[in-house]
């Protein structure tokens, strides 16, 4: 087992075993805690009762946090003709159907990619490349569409791309440490509407079976899941 810091066990200490929060007091509690030297990511962890395997419970989907999340993002758009010169207005940091040829040798800076649907056939061969590391863009993430301006700035701005992993759990970030509580708090009640929103119609039982929230280095707070209603 990885040894834990001092400074780690010290903001452990202050949070109490097995207690749940309110969202506004669990992003204060993150926020209190995160004493790195440095802009902590904060993130949110949902654990759920689905179960990946099957079709109909892989829950996934694109939500707009209102605030960003504090991280600049690179945008590859591969598009041709006026829609290239669309993406170049709209602020994506690189463009152009020549990218998909550096992909296959090896270039990986950008951190979105967007493509026009009559380009998947080229860009359809990186699945391998692009998959494992969820940079494949697909139609459901609105990252393979003809509107190019609306998704180059709606990811500029903080949209983000979830989905449950093979163990039933979903990471993502809501923000930076250096954050307000209410832009935090409001970015968290934005990531759980769609969360249970997307609660699939042939889940039994409890769907929300945990959710915390954490900076980078600090420990992670609870939140009670009543709070969010069906999706518990």
């Amino acid at each position: 087992m990885a040894k834990k810091s001092k400074r780690y066990s010290e903001a452990r200490a202050e949070i109490s075993m097995g207690v749940k929060f309110a969202p506004g007091e669990a992003v204060k509690l993150v926020k209190e805690l995160a004493s790195a030297g440095f802009d902590e990511t904060v993130e949110v962890a949902t654990r759920l009762g689905v179960d990946p395997r099957k079709a109909d419970e892989l829950v996934r989907g694109t939500v707009a946090l209102p605030h960003g999340t504090g991280k600049s993002v690179r945008v590859l758009v591969v598009a041709q003709g006026e829609k290239e010169a669309e993406a170049q207005e709209a602020g994506a940091d690189y463009v152009g159907v020549e990218f998909v040829e550096k992909i296959q040798d090896g270039w990986l800076d950008f951190d979105v990619c967007v493509v026009t649907p009559d380009l998947m056939g080229k860009v359809g061969p990186l699945g391998r490349v692009l998959g494992p590391r969820g940079l494949m863009p697909t139609p459901k993430a609105g990252t393979v569409t003809f509107d190019i301006s609306r998704a180059v700035k709606e990811i500029k701005a903080g949209k983000i791309e979830f989905r449950v992993d093979k163990t039933g759990n979903i990471h993502a970030p809501i923000g930076k440490a250096s954050f307000s509580e209410e832009q935090l708090s409001e970015n968290l009640g934005a990531f759980m509407d769609e969360i249970v929103r997307a609660r699939p119609s042939g889940v039994k039982g409890t769907y929300l079976k945990s959710v915390t929230v954490s900076s980078t280095m600090g420990p992670g707070v609870g939140i009670d899941t009543n709070l969010y209603g069906k999706g518990a």
